[in-house]
């Protein structure tokens, strides 16, 4: 059914990105423009898209339509052709639920935040871009389409991530993000090429593709389905694309918790979820999906059980998360793991804003057991921190149990047994590290403690709400065995190519076994933390400490290879070769125009010789030719 309201869940924080970074620029060149102004303005447009999403999704509900919205025809040459189009199903309009919801109290959450700050409006300039690029290719009705938001939300990550760009780190950090991205990008763009070569069709919608696929050639299609997964490693931080995220934390608090909860990080389980109908038949490509999901999940929990810095331990802990979603979607199991980033977006989003109010009240202090020598009276952040703490670490009823469980059932059911061990041992390691970080910052004795306690509104409240997500968001889908209807699963219907079905005994069997490792790793964790002696420090040091020297090995690698590559293309293959054979070449031309330029001497008699000369080989070939 056609709409025109799709373009304007896009158009109101793209507008308020324009409007504030308009105002900004006058804030700084002429007269001040208040906080308030451009809070209300960088608030307000992504509740107008919430609004507008709510009641297309009622809509859908009620009537069971799909929304479509061509804009015009954006390329047109020979085969290729190209809509500004938009598509609001079942997908497009779930995913924008609550990126806009949780993007809106995010949005809330910064003005406290970021008060005070010299480049208020242009934060929230930029705010409201990356918003709106992550709509743009949610809402995408063609890959090229989604590719643009794709781009456009790498560049808005790069301008946040270096948003304090007076300190040297923070430029490195954003740099690296960007060329990060940049080879996965690269990878995505070739998917889509091949797709093209591979369906030979002039329509690039994702309706046309679904329902030309069986007629490519296969090899293509394991081709097209792998670039395209490489452009998710990059975008969802996956081995070996994913050293950019740690170092992603340089930017203020609020961009973290919207790069982790709502926008970026999702978006390549997202595009795995919208190509399903291409995965769902290459399953070799599906697995290795899932395999590299269930490595990365393992790996990044292993890391995240050595690192002091709050923000960085929750990086990781996305990483982690977002190998489960991978797992999923890789077995083909697409409504399931994109209920764990519906659950995700919830906890994740109140871990990042919660540790942003502790390191406020700190003074931007981020070390864990530093935070703990000076704690902060802060009783709201405390127990919503908890609460996303037991949330990740899968204990019911949070939701992060209900959407956990499913993935770790569905790689049972499938048979891929060495996923759903690794699945099972990152959830052991999830407990414990979760809860490494919440002893000692909440729990573990201190003689110290801060005496701030005031925390702004703009900041409990959003939490408080997301609080409520992170307990309650899970009985949206609850499984039969809890006499749950699974509702997510039903309205993601058009993905769900596979469904959890098994006896309800396997089924307990699973969650009690899921629950209990879970809670040894809350126990191992207490028994170690809980008391613990936060002068006498853990330090970031061996194997694990170190992160694996991943970032050092591809330092060597790459980097460093690079420059000296470079080094010899410019001394060597540059001056020394193109250039000196260029240069010894114009010499001789050289040489030779000198020698020429003898005889352009304005000699008269010297022009007279040479006329002479000339007429007498004339006649010279004459007699001899025609035998004068």
């Amino acid at each position: 059914m056609s709409t025109s309201l799709l373009v304007w869940i896009i158009l109101a924080p793209l507008l308020g990105a324009i409007l504030s970074g308009g105002l900004y620029l006058y804030h700084i060149k002429k007269e001040k423009v208040s906080e308030l102004t451009f809070s209300l303005i960088g608030c307000i447009t992504p509740l107008i898209s919430f609004l507008i999403t709510l009641s297309l999704f009622l809509r859908m509900n009620d009537e069971g339509i799909i929304f479509k919205q061509q804009l015009f025809t954006w390329i047109n040459i020979d085969k290729l052709n190209i809509d500004m189009a938009l598509l609001g199903d079942n997908l497009s309009i779930f995913m924008t639920m609550f990126v806009t919801f949780v993007g809106w109290l995010i949005h809330i959450y910064a003005i406290g935040y970021m008060r005070g700050d010299n480049g208020f409006g242009k934060f929230f300039a930029y705010f409201n871009l990356f918003l709106a690029s992550m709509l743009i290719l949610v809402l995408a009705d063609n890959p090229i389409i989604l590719f643009i938001g794709w781009e456009g939300v790498g560049v808005c990550s790069y301008l946040l991530i270096k948003f304090y760009y007076g300190k040297s780190e923070n430029i490195i950090a954003a740099n690296k993000a960007f060329i990060a991205n940049r080879v996965g990008d690269f990878g995505f763009l070739l998917g889509v090429v091949t797709l093209f070569f591979a369906l030979g069709e002039v329509d690039l919608s994702f309706a046309s593709i679904e329902s030309n696929i069986s007629n490519a050639s296969n090899e293509l299609l394991i081709l097209s389905g792998f670039l395209l997964f490489v452009g998710a490693m990059g975008k969802s931080a996956q081995v070996p694309l994913y050293v950019w995220l740690p170092d992603a934390m340089a930017g203020p608090t609020p961009i973290s918790a919207l790069i982790h909860a709502a926008t970026m990080v999702t978006a390549g389980v997202y595009m795995v979820a919208r190509f399903h109908f291409l995965y769902s038949g290459i399953e070799e490509i599906g697995l290795f999906i899932a395999y590299i999901g269930a490595i990365s999940a393992l790996f990044a929990a292993v890391i995240a059980t050595r690192q002091t810095d709050i923000k960085k331990i929750l990086a990781y802990s996305t990483m982690s998360q977002l190998g489960y979603m991978f797992i999923a979607v890789g077995l083909g199991f697409y409504s399931t793991g994109l209920f764990h980033v519906f659950t995700h977006a919830f906890f994740k989003a109140m871990l990042f804003m919660g540790a942003g109010g502790i390191i406020i009240a700190l003074h931007h202090e981020q070390n864990i057991f530093k935070i703990a020598q000076h704690r902060a009276q802060l009783p709201i952040i405390g127990a919503t921190f908890l609460v996303g703490v037991i949330a990740i670490s899968g204990i019911p009823p949070f939701s992060g149990f209900f959407s956990k469980d499913a993935i770790l059932a569905a790689a049972f059911q499938e048979g891929e047994y060495l996923i759903w061990a690794i699945a099972l041992g990152t959830a052991f390691l999830t407990a414990f590290y979760m809860f490494r970080m919440y002893f000692i910052i909440f729990v573990a004795p201190t003689k110290h403690r801060s005496q701030y306690t005031y925390t702004s509104k703009t900041i409990t409240i959003p939490l408080l709400i997301l609080a409520i997500g992170a307990i309650g968001a899970g009985f949206l889908n609850l499984p039969t065995i809890f006499g749950g209807e699974h509702l997510v699963d039903t309205w993601l219907g058009q993905l769900n190519s596979k469904t959890i079905h098994m006896s309800h005994l396997t089924e307990w069997i699973l969650v009690i076994t899921s629950v209990a490792v879970a809670s040894a790793g809350i126990y191992v964790s207490y028994k170690k933390y809980a008391n613990f002696d936060v002068t006498k420090p853990e330090e970031e040091v061996g194997l694990i400490g170190n992160k694996f020297y991943v970032d050092e090995i591809y330092d060597a690698i790459f980097v460093k290879t690079s420059k000296k590559l470079s080094v010899f293309i410019d001394k060597v293959l540059d001056d020394k070769i193109i250039d000196g054979f260029i240069m010894s070449s114009s010499k001789g031309f050289v040489n030779l125009g000198k020698k020429v330029a003898m005889i352009q001497n304005a000699n008269v008699r010297f022009y007279a010789l040479f006329m002479l000369l000339g007429m007498t080989c004339v006649f010279i070939y004459l007699l001899t030719t025609l035998g004068l």
